[in-house]
């Protein structure tokens, strides 16, 4: 089969899109019997009708509806070549796509990227930060969405390689004078007893402590489900429900919002959170300078 050409990719798109080979040719600013020459030529290289054509319109085939799904994600990365050649051809040194868990997003994440962008020879980097839950970061470096994720070590990185990024500790958020401030060391049994505010269910922070829920005999009693630590502390300070949330977001809002921070005593409380990327040959010059500075940072805490 020759080579296809993303002229032809582009105006199939077009057409399947709209059902109609005047509409697409107007869109692409052609002749309509250019565009059929060009998608004539596209069934003669890939040696199969592409097309259906109909009284108001045309439609692809089954092996049209292939090609479709594969011309889309052609086209797609065509234009991000195109983007990251500008960026280039601009002084851009390169773009870094970074997934992050919200834990890792409301600690230093941000921050520490805006140190690292200050410096003069990263001022022609550019970062892009998502923000997802820790299996959804895995499957995204997986499937090449992002060059560097970072996520709690308890998620499954399979092949993955790894650098540790940080730790953090989860504590219990609660109103003043909240009865679990009267005990000596709150355990995580302790908090079962109340209802909770928590993050998404597959989380991977939620379902461990729902594991760890069951394992006690117990269950974990979820009252309302946010998706961000500040709104989760807003519905403790309501006095609707308590939360578990790491201590180091909890530090600039607790006393604003009038909370206890109360430590929790278990040996899991205190989380590792991990670099992780498809192996280093994989990463641009500019992911690879942006995962050496944010591991120096641990290794200078």
């Amino acid at each position: 089969m020759r080579e296809l050409d993303l002229t032809s990719l582009r105006l199939f798109v077009t057409v399947c899109d709209t059902g109609n080979m005047s509409r697409a040719a107007e869109k692409a600013n052609l002749v309509a019997s250019a565009v059929s020459k060009r998608l004539a030529h596209l069934e003669a290289t890939v040696g199969t009708p592409l097309l259906t054509r109909r009284k108001h319109g045309v439609a692809p085939t089954p092996a049209g509806e292939s090609l479709l799904e594969h011309a889309r994600s052609m086209l797609l990365s065509a234009s991000r070549i195109e983007r990251d050649m500008a960026s280039h051809a601009a002084g851009i040194q390169g773009r870094v796509n970074v997934l992050a868990t919200a834990s890792v997003m409301a600690e230093s994440l941000a921050d520490e990227i805006a140190e690292f962008l200050k410096g003069p020879e990263h001022q022609n980097i550019q970062i892009d930060l998502e923000e997802r839950i820790s299996p959804k970061v895995v499957r995204g470096i997986r499937d090449g969405v992002a060059s560097i994720g970072i996520c709690w070590d308890a998620a499954e990185t399979g092949l993955l390689k790894t650098r540790t990024y940080r730790h953090d500790h989860l504590s219990v958020a609660v109103p003043h004078g909240h009865p679990l401030c009267q005990l000596d060391g709150v355990r995580y049994v302790d908090t079962l007893d109340f209802e909770q505010v928590i993050m998404p269910v597959n989380s991977a922070v939620e379902v461990m402590l729902q594991r760890e829920a069951s394992l006690l005999g117990k269950r974990l009693q979820h009252r309302v489900i946010v998706t961000n630590f500040e709104a989760a502390l807003r519905v403790v300070r309501a006095g609707l429900a308590i939360a578990l949330v790491p201590r180091e977001v909890t530090t600039l809002y607790a006393q604003a919002y009038g909370l206890s921070i109360l430590p929790l005593q278990e040996a899991w409380s205190r989380r590792r959170f991990v670099l992780c990327h498809r192996g280093e040959e994989t990463l641009s010059p500019a992911a690879t300078l942006l995962l050496n500075a944010l591991t120096a940072k641990e290794a200078q805490a």
